[in-house]
């Protein structure tokens, strides 16, 4: 059996793995879910100071605390760039590192820098028009209409502001995750317009790499929690 840290996208939280986590345990693994700082269930600790490397720390935290020696990584959508930090710091512990429809940065990048003008122009003007100048809200439309009702009122109603500082903050790494001996790439391929194209063409690219499409929407964990597990894990 295995030990997985899952790593939550922005405006999410630990709740968002919840049928992911469910199937692996299921299966006999342990499996750690954490909420990064100002999200979540910690969204009372939302704070301007609040940014990327915050989050890094927050699940370096939770590696050092629970004593993970060796472990799978995996990170969704914004939480690639947080899994990239993580294991810059400690990569001889990950046996496999998963990014689940997510931004894969190199060094030097933010993860305005991986969406283009128009989105990053967009991302500062919702701060300032409604965050206080440091609050991003979730934008119209990031929750795919092919959702059943149930999930969609799940995800809208217990997603919180992202701190804009996650978003800016360039990351500063060693590019030590492509040390790691499995590397896995999942893009969702419902919306053909997303940034994620990007990453999967990069690592389709590389015969270190092992690349899954999943015929659903950014949500994937959500809609097809079974085979996400089951890439997860190494099933298929």
């Amino acid at each position: 059996m295995a030990t997985y840290v899952l790593c939550h996208g922005a405006w999410g939280g630990s709740w968002s793995w919840i049928r992911v986590a469910r199937a692996l345990r299921e299966a006999g693994h342990d499996v750690f879910t954490p909420s990064y700082t100002g999200i979540g269930e910690r969204s009372h600790l939302a704070s301007a100071d609040v940014d990327l490397s915050t989050h890094i720390q927050d699940v370096l935290g939770v590696i050092r605390y629970e004593r993970l020696d060796e472990f799978v990584l995996v990170g969704h959508s914004y939480g690639g760039m947080v899994i990239t930090g993580v294991a810059d710091k400690v990569w001889r512990n990950i046996s496999r590192i998963v990014y689940l429809d997510a931004f894969l940065p190199e060094n030097g990048q933010s993860l305005n820098d991986l969406t283009g003008p128009e989105r990053t122009q967009a991302t500062l003007d919702v701060a300032n028009q409604k965050g206080d100048g440091w609050r991003v809200p979730r934008p119209e439309g990031s929750v795919s209409a092919s959702l059943s009702d149930a999930d969609r009122e799940w995800i809208l109603t217990l997603s919180v502001d992202q701190p804009l500082g996650t978003f800016t903050q360039k990351l500063d790494t060693q590019n030590n995750h492509l040390k790691i001996p499995e590397k896995i790439y999942v893009l969702a391929t419902e919306n053909k317009g997303t940034p994620f194209y990007q990453f999967a063409e990069r690592t389709q690219a590389r015969e270190d790499w092992t690349n899954f499409d999943l015929p659903t929407h950014h949500h994937l964990q959500v809609s097809m929690p079974q085979e996400t597990a089951d890439i997860i894990s190494g099933v298929i």
